[in-house]
């Protein structure tokens, strides 16, 4: 592949399943990745950001070009991490070995590009499952990478960071969201301050993270066969959750505002309502769509049967059982703030990762707001 850009995820081939190695590192970095030394003389450093969630494990490896960053290489698969965990309190030894197995590739994704510089976070089913830390411990020991588990403020910083470039902006203010496997979390942006290189810091000025996400309501509501009953029933849950946030701030008039999505839900729609035959990043990253546009597309899935939504090639196997919990959490933020407009994101935890290192590093000519 050599220098290619690859921004997509999906990039799980046969050469990706190879069996796992021991990392060569005899030492790790403070993000728990191993700092190689430059022997080939290369100046250019190698940033790679791995985000383990609940549902999926993704990685991005990229190089600082200009005002920007330029993907050589990534990595996205669905090994639901958290499947169970609301019940059993823990995560279990079959989604262990899902992770072990799909970190290891990553693992060696980053050997092969050179990576200098990474930083690896874990989410929710870690935060919350009682052997999160004994999970992490047998990553370190099996896989030789230090997981980091983040908490959820950090987490809605680094989805803000990694989607400021898609504010709009002159809109007034910007409700993000990003809907996950095991929560969910709302940041309100403002417009952010001039930034001379490199992505714009963004400017937060409140957030919340809901202790539900689309793996966690799909196995208390069901995923398989959703009524609109059941469908309401999630909805309203969701909405239970967010009405503190909204009772606490003062949001500007919906008119003057925008909804921005980052997650697995939200590109699903779009991609369904863009009629893709195959899953198209270029298409799906930073396109609009009208408050009208996602009631129909979120009709459509209502109304369709498990079966169709297999069938459907921007939804799969992998999401059929999870869309509609995606769904009906997106319902609840939507009626809450019934914006005109939804931009959707396919970036969020990982670019923000990417541009919080390189800005920290000075790539762009300084630090933060340079």
């Amino acid at each position: 592949m050599g220098d290619e850009v690859r921004a997509t995820g999906d990039l799980d081939s046969a050469h990706d399943r190879r069996p796992l190695r021991r990392s060569p590192w005899g030492r790790r970095s403070p993000y728990g990745y191993g700092r190689r030394d430059a022997s080939d003389g290369s100046s250019r450093a190698t940033y790679a950001a791995l985000d383990l969630g609940t549902n999926n494990c993704r990685l991005l490896v990229a190089r600082p070009t200009g005002d920007a960053f330029r993907v050589i290489d990534a990595f996205s698969r669905i090994i639901r991490l958290g499947e169970g965990i609301s019940s059993s309190g823990r995560i279990s030894d079959a989604a262990i070995a899902r992770a072990v197995e799909a970190l290891g590739i990553c693992r060696d994704k980053m050997t092969n590009r050179g990576v200098s510089r990474a930083r690896l976070i874990a989410t929710e089913a870690c935060r919350s499952a009682a052997n999160g830390g004994e999970f992490r411990n047998r990553i370190a020991e099996e896989v030789g990478l230090e997981l980091e588990i983040v908490d959820r403020e950090t987490e809605a910083e680094l989805a803000a960071t990694g989607c400021t470039p898609l504010l709009d902006p002159d809109a007034e203010g910007v409700i993000l969201f990003d809907i996950g496997g095991g929560s969910s979390e709302l940041v309100r942006l403002g417009r952010s301050a001039p930034c001379l290189r490199g992505p714009p810091p963004p400017k937060i000025i409140a957030w919340a993270s809901l202790p539900v996400g689309v793996v966690t309501l799909a196995e208390r509501h069901g995923g398989h066969d959703v009524t609109r009953d059941v469908y309401e029933a999630m909805v309203q849950e969701v909405a239970e959750h967010l009405a503190p946030f909204v009772a606490a701030n003062d949001f500007p008039a919906v008119e003057s505002m925008h909804l921005l999505g980052t997650s697995g839900t939200v590109t699903t729609i779009a991609g369904v309502h863009l009629e893709l035959k195959r899953y198209d990043r270029r298409r799906v990253d930073g396109c609009w769509m009208s408050d009208t546009q996602a009631t129909e597309v979120i009709e459509r899935l209502i109304a369709m049967s498990y079966e169709e939504r297999v069938a459907n090639p921007c939804i799969g196997a992998e999401r059929a059982d999870l869309v509609l919990a995606g769904c009906a959490i997106l319902e609840a933020i939507r009626r809450e703030f019934p914006c005109r407009r939804v931009r959707v994101a396919d970036r969020g935890l990982r670019e923000g990762m990417l541009v919080q290192m390189m800005r920290a590093d000075g790539v762009w000519g300084g630090g933060a707001g340079q």
